[in-house]
């Protein structure tokens, strides 16, 4: 018996598959606009074509062993068929089809949560990672959570929670309270009334030492009254003494003094002679001595 790869090769079978192509169609293309497509059926087979492209390519990405170059050119390519089925899947809808992507699969992180990834454009989804390519250098950080920051309270906020409790009008509600404070307030209220008597006690003895110092005080009052009289006597006559001493001892004066114009004219006439021994000569003084002798002027 002949081998698989005799028989492939015999005459024969290459005869019988030359004619099964020959009955074949021509393979048909796929348009590169979706809106060039008018038949319903149409498109929704290019749409089948292309989620069969992304599933083999999702499956093949799964693989680490590809490589980081690899694992990228995957995963453009996953993301550019991703963004011509949603060409399509619009084209549909305005065929009047379903409307796929209302229902279509979200993109999730490591752990299997689902993460919007949108897209800067606003056209169609945004870029996608996919299998192993979710674990390349930099894309890890993206699928991590960034710290929840504590978001500080606002005033609304606090007061939102303050009731009754807040300010202590439920703390007897329980019963706790009162079994308590009742031995606490009882000693508190014994102590407050010894010394109220205590205070009341002192106030009576003041009151009794009071009406005694008035009893006192009208006998001293005339005592003390005599007293400042003799006092105020002595005092006038030391006051007295001491005036007529003064007197007696005033300095008299026998030889007449000057009155004030005499006073005025000396001191005139000493300016007037520091003024010229300053800025006269001693010859103009002797000159001006023997004018005066010679018209008898004594001034």
């Amino acid at each position: 018996m002949a081998r698989n790869e005799e028989k492939a090769q015999s005459m024969l079978n290459r005869f019988i598959a030359l004619k099964a192509e020959e009955k074949k169609k021509p393979k048909e293309r796929r348009p590169f606009l979706a809106s060039e497509c008018r038949d319903l059926a149409e498109a929704d087979k290019w749409r089948q074509q292309i989620m069969r492209e992304i599933g083999r390519k999702v499956a093949e990405i799964q693989n680490e062993g590809l490589g980081e170059h690899r694992l990228r050119d995957l995963n453009d390519e996953i993301n550019k068929l991703i963004r011509e089925k949603s060409h399509w899947e619009r084209r549909i809808v305005e065929l009047g089809g379903p409307n796929y992507a209302k229902h279509g699969a979200k993109m999730t992180d490591l752990e299997g949560n689902i993460v919007d990834v949108p897209n800067p454009s606003g056209r169609g989804p945004g870029y996608r990672y996919f299998g192993a390519a979710k674990k390349l250098p930099g894309v890890r950080e993206l699928f991590e959570k960034p710290p929840e920051l504590r978001k500080r309270r606002t005033r609304y906020d606090i007061y939102k929670r303050i009731d009754a409790s807040y300010y202590g009008y439920r703390d007897e509600e329980d019963g706790v309270l009162a079994r308590v404070e009742g031995p606490a307030e009882a000693k508190m209220r014994a102590e407050a009334e010894e010394e109220w008597r205590r205070v009341e006690e002192i106030r009576r003895e003041a009151r009794r030492g009071a009406k005694e110092v008035v009893s006192v005080g009208a006998a001293a009052r005339e005592v003390l009254f005599e007293e400042e009289e003799d006092v105020v006597e002595e005092e006038r006559r030391e006051r007295e003494e001491k005036e007529r001493e003064d007197k007696e001892r005033e300095f008299v004066v026998h030889v007449p003094l000057p009155d004030e114009k005499e006073i005025e004219r000396m001191v005139v006439e000493r300016k007037k002679m520091e003024l010229l021994s300053k800025y006269a000569s001693e010859g103009l003084l002797e000159e001006q001595s023997e004018a005066k002798n010679l018209l008898n002027i004594h001034q």
